[in-house]
Order: structure tokens, then sequence, then C-alpha cells
């Protein structure tokens, strides 16, 4: 059976809209406006133990609020969803002790505590094993050179170290699922090849199945086995990178009425596949 399987997964949000200026604000108050916003339409994936996914799409596209259903944060409105058997909602408790969750803008650890000392709170909130913790911590640390961030605050460290620090801190109840949500966002080029790097030896020395998404397709041609493309709440490909450059090629040649090189096609940049397979998409929906 998968480790992962999202079937027909639903998710809306009610906004509320409001005219500009005080005239606009008063008529919301008096006659508040609402508008439904579906998140997710239908989604539908499996996950296999130590696979590597890259889930990809615009902004909007549905990528943070599917993993945060699968995180145990947010409950679907419909379809369904297991994480190693379990639904992450309606079983949180036991859910979370076997995961492992990185938000790109947000922090788990404490913001004027030591990166040390918020390590060991983690382990006391997973109930780790002061031994296994210990292990855990120091290996975490050597991999990901945070030996001269333990005792600085977190506020005092850098985006690129702050992030290898959650990194760690999603670890240390050595989870075998990791759920990367814009991980390299806003990192300097080294900061980026030593996440990469990471979680590559992760998935493959552990077995540690990751979930990823970003909108760094460096990111994706590093490190994703397997793709899933994401627009206006649908799953829109999945597959190979290399399947999903074979489709955008065919749909190439087929608007050119041309045979392109066969070269050109394989050195196609990532960047330039997935922005010409979301024109091709946008242009089917219109």
């Amino acid at each position: 059976m998968p480790q992962i399987v999202v079937d027909q997964l639903r998710k809306s949000y009610r906004i509320h809209e409001r005219d500009p200026g005080v005239g606009g604000a008063l008529r919301a108050l008096l006659r508040p406006r609402h508008r439904t916003v579906e998140a997710l339409a239908g989604v539908s994936f499996a996950l296999e133990r130590g696979e590597l996914l890259g889930f990809i799409g615009p902004n909007g596209a549905g990528k943070s609020t599917t993993i945060k259903i699968l995180a145990g944060i947010l409950r679907p409105d419909g379809g369904r969803v297991q994480v190693n058997g379990r639904d992450p909602f309606a079983d949180r408790e036991r859910h979370v002790a076997h995961i492992g969750v990185v938000f790109g803008q947000r922090t788990q650890l404490w913001w004027d505590l030591p990166v040390g000392d918020g390590f060991r709170l983690l382990g006391d909130i997973y109930r780790v094993d002061p031994v296994r913790l210990a292990r855990t911590r120091d290996e975490l640390v050597a991999l990901l050179q945070l030996e001269r961030l333990l005792d600085q605050p977190v506020r005092q460290l850098s985006l690129g170290q702050r992030m290898r620090a959650e990194i760690a801190a999603a670890l240390l109840h050595e989870p075998d699922i990791l759920f990367l949500d814009e991980p390299t966002i806003g990192l300097d080029a080294p900061s980026k090849l030593a996440v990469r790097e990471f979680v590559l030896r992760a998935n493959r020395e552990r077995g540690t199945t990751v979930l990823l998404t970003t909108h760094d397709m460096h990111d994706i041609e590093a490190l994703a086995q397997r793709v899933i493309v994401i627009g206006h709440g649908r799953v829109l490909a999945d597959g190979p990178v290399e399947a999903l450059r074979a489709q955008v090629m065919a749909a190439r040649r087929a608007e050119t009425g041309l045979q392109a090189d066969a070269e050109d096609d394989e050195g196609m940049a990532i960047e330039a596949v997935i922005t010409r397979f979301y024109a091709l998409h946008s242009a089917t929906e219109a």
C-alpha cells in the first residue's frame, strides 16, 4: 500500500470582500460580501515509501494547502487522505510523530532561544529518548554544519543558517516523511546547494519520503524523481521530469509543424519546460 494516498481532495476558502475607501468599509460592515475560492478541486495522487516528489505550480495553485492537509494542519472539505494508514487531521497526535515539516516562511524554533536549546525543547515535545536525541542531533549538526550556530539565538541567524537549522529541527525525531514547502526560498547559492545535498542524502541513505514544493526549478532538476504539476487546484501532470519535457516538446512540434532538433529538446532548461507547460495549459483552459 502507498505510504501517502490522496483521493479527490477538495478544500475551499471563504474570502471577505469589500470596496475601497470609508464607504466600502461601512457597506462591508452592514452588508458583508463573501466569495468562495476553491483551493483544491479533486486532487488525487499516491506516494510510495522512499519517493522524492517535486510538487510544483504557480502561486495559488494549491501546493501549500495540500501540504497543510497532509501534515494534519487543515481538515479537507471532501475526498480522502491517508498518511501511513492514518487520517492526518483526525489522528494528529500519532501522525505528527512520524512526519517532519519545514515551511520556508515560518519557523518552528523559538526566536529568542539559542538553536541548541530549541533542539532540546523539540526533543522533549516529541518525547525522544535523550540518548537517541543526542545521537541524531550530533549527526544533523555535523551534516548541516551547525556547530557554530548552536549557542546563537534564532533571531540572529541569516536566512540560510536558519533554514539549515529548521531542517535539522524537523528531523530530530527521525520522521519517515519530510514535507518541505519552499525550503530554499531566498537562500544564496551555497545555502541552496547545502540544503539540496542534505535532502538528497536523507532520501537516499535514510529512505525518508520527501514531498517538496518549490518555485526554484533547479531544486526540481537536482532532487525530484517524479514531478506533479498542479494548477487551479487540479493535477495537470504527474510523472518523471523527462516525461513532462517530452509532452511539451510534442506540443511544440505540433504547433510549429516542424521537426525540432532532438538535442535542443533534450537540452531545454527545466524552467523553460515548465513555463511552456503552463502556457500550453492556459491556452487549453481559454
